[in-house]
């Protein structure tokens, strides 16, 4: 059986029955994308049918495991991390919303070195006064100036139309940013739990979004059951579910990982493999 390993997860499957040996170590890269061929005769687009409705977005079960996987090599990479919610001074559609979210991230991409980061949209459900109205969480390196970037962060509402609900309504609360230690994994994955795969609204934009670099973060690296083992030597192994196939063999075996000091260490080659990465 091949294993397909991330952090604190490691899924053994059966290659009769789910696939050939994969023909990389690593994966869940976007540098892994095949280039279009400009040269290439392109397909004619098929008329898309417009009833006049809006398609709603969610973040799919898919999504929800990508962004927790790419959050967890995110933090590998970078000492500390910052958990930045922005809010609105007055009720906003969703589209307007994240077109104000892309121009604070233009603005703050021109005058940050290294700036990476990932966002993701949720509803407001405890403001009584804009109760469903959308805001976003994000996850970045960058040490942010508090004042600096709150005040940048509400006249930027203004100059985009949206005004504060009173004249010298300025909350504090619309800028709200908490340190995160990227060595603490339970901590990240605390925020992760909380705030992406348990969001489940619907919306009338995009829902999440990440820097390049974020993108072409692998996530998962192939191994042989002789990498589970070290877990089972260090009685590392938090479940273990299998999965048995055609004529009772085993077909999938999944194991949750305790992540410690212990096993961390056991993923150092995705460690190298996402540091080197420029």
């Amino acid at each position: 059986m091949i294993v397909k390993n991330t952090y604190g997860t490691s899924v053994a499957f059966s290659t009769r029955q789910f696939g050939v040996v994969p023909k990389d170590e690593f994966s869940g890269s976007a540098l892994q994308r095949k280039k279009k061929d400009p040269n290439k005769d392109k397909p004619k687009p098929k008329p898309k049918k417009n009833d006049g409705k809006i398609k709603l977005r969610s973040l799919s079960r898919r999504s929800k495991q990508k962004i927790r996987k790419k959050i967890t090599c995110f933090a590998r990479c970078y000492k500390r991390l910052s958990f930045v919610t922005l809010t609105f001074l007055n009720k906003v559609d969703d589209k307007q919303a994240v077109d104000v979210l892309r121009k604070f991230l233009d603005n703050v991409k021109k005058r940050s070195t290294d700036f990476q980061y990932v966002w993701v949209a949720e509803r407001q459900t405890k403001n009584a006064e804009f109760e469903g109205n959308v805001h976003f969480h994000i996850i970045t390196n960058k040490y942010w100036k508090i004042d600096k970037w709150w005040n940048y962060w509400l006249d930027l509402q203004k100059k985009n139309g949206i005004e504060p609900r009173e004249k010298d309504f300025k909350p504090s609360s619309a800028f709200d940013v908490k340190q995160l230690n990227s060595s603490n994994i339970r901590s990240i994955a605390s925020y992760v739990t909380k705030y992406v795969t348990k969001n489940n609204a619907k919306f009338k934009c995009q829902v999440w979004n990440c820097s390049r670099r974020v993108s072409e973060l692998y996530t998962d690296f192939y191994t042989t059951t002789e990498f589970t083992d070290q877990f089972k030597r260090l009685k590392a192994i938090l479940k273990e579910i299998e999965i048995v196939g055609q004529r009772n063999q085993p077909a999938l075996n999944i194991k949750m990982i305790n992540l410690n000091r212990q096993t961390l260490p056991l993923y150092k080659r995705l460690d190298d493999k996402n540091k080197a990465i420029k």
